[in-house]
């Protein structure tokens, strides 16, 4: 036996359609058969007649088997789309989307078989009429157990989705908290970074102001010693050894200061820049340094 593809369901009800399709074609048969028994015998009494006449008969019969046909063609296009509109009707309560692939309806292999399919079924002499004893219609699916599965179904997943959008809420709102604390904590390092910053600039300008009060100290002294050229000569190299002796000292106190900013700052990150402030320091004991060997008398 052909077949189409189908399960014995659907394939059942195909045949019902066909067998509707067959009913309303001998119907129609019957109809274009009449116009031509009408004719017969309305028209076709004389033995002879003449060309105008024939013309005049066909013309007619041309018009009543158009009409009788474009009915047919209409009514069968117009019971194809409620059959349609069932399927689509039933397919949508089921939450699907149906496509038809109107190309197919030319396919000739595809419509061969459905000629074989209709021979097969309606012209064997021991095929056995379908016979329903209630002829079933679409069932709707609002009603019955697959329809409250689907129900219940569709609500486990409504709520799965509630359940994912509270959960994507919750993890905005945990990165939002995160970033605003990774936003704190940038702002508390450049505050501590400027804090540092101002503290080694203030130890740096101190350490400048009682280095530059130190040579203040010493230009005055030794613009007195110059003011005072009428000493003798044994006071002026008094008053230069004391100077020297102030100088080492000096020098002294400086190298315990760099020493002890070495170890205060060693394991810091101003290390580096006390040290080029002290490297500036000696540089100017030393430009000192040459300031007073323009005083010292030449031996």
């Amino acid at each position: 036996m052909a077949e189409l593809g189908l399960n014995e369901h659907h394939q059942n009800e195909v045949i019902n359609y066909m067998r509707f399709a067959r009913s309303k074609r001998a119907l129609r048969l019957k109809t274009v058969d009449s116009c031509f028994q009408d004719l017969q015998e309305s028209r076709l009494v004389e033995e002879t007649f003449t060309a105008d006449e024939v013309s005049e008969v066909l013309n007619g019969l041309q018009a009543v088997v158009h009409s009788e046909v474009e009915s047919e063609l209409i009514h069968t296009a117009h019971t194809n789309v409620l059959l349609l509109r069932q399927l689509f009707a039933q397919a949508e309560k089921w939450y699907l989307k149906l496509q038809t692939d109107i190309s197919e309806l030319e396919n000739r292999e595809l419509l061969e078989q459905v000629v074989e399919f209709e021979k097969a079924e309606f012209t064997s002499s021991n095929k056995k009429p379908i016979v329903d004893a209630i002829k079933p219609k679409l069932a709707p699916v609002n009603e019955g157990g697959t329809t409250e599965l689907l129900n219940k179904e569709i609500l486990r997943l409504q709520e799965e989705n509630e359940k994912l959008k509270s959960r994507l809420k919750t993890l905005e709102m945990q990165a939002t908290d995160v970033l605003d604390e990774k936003a704190q904590l940038e702002r508390a390092l450049q505050d501590l970074q400027l804090v540092q910053g101002n503290a080694k600039d203030f130890i740096e300008a101190q350490d400048l102001s009682d280095l530059e009060d130190r040579v203040a100290t010493l230009r005055s002294e030794f613009q007195k010693t110059l003011n005072d050229q009428t000493k003798n000569q044994k006071l002026l190299e008094e008053t230069l050894a004391t100077a020297k002796h102030d100088h080492l000292r000096i020098q002294e106190q400086l190298s315990v200061a760099e020493k002890e900013l070495e170890k205060k700052f060693q394991q810091t990150a101003a290390y580096r820049n006390m040290k080029e402030i002290l490297t500036k320091k000696n540089d100017q004991i030393k430009d000192l340094r040459r300031r007073l060997a323009k005083y010292e008398p030449e031996s």
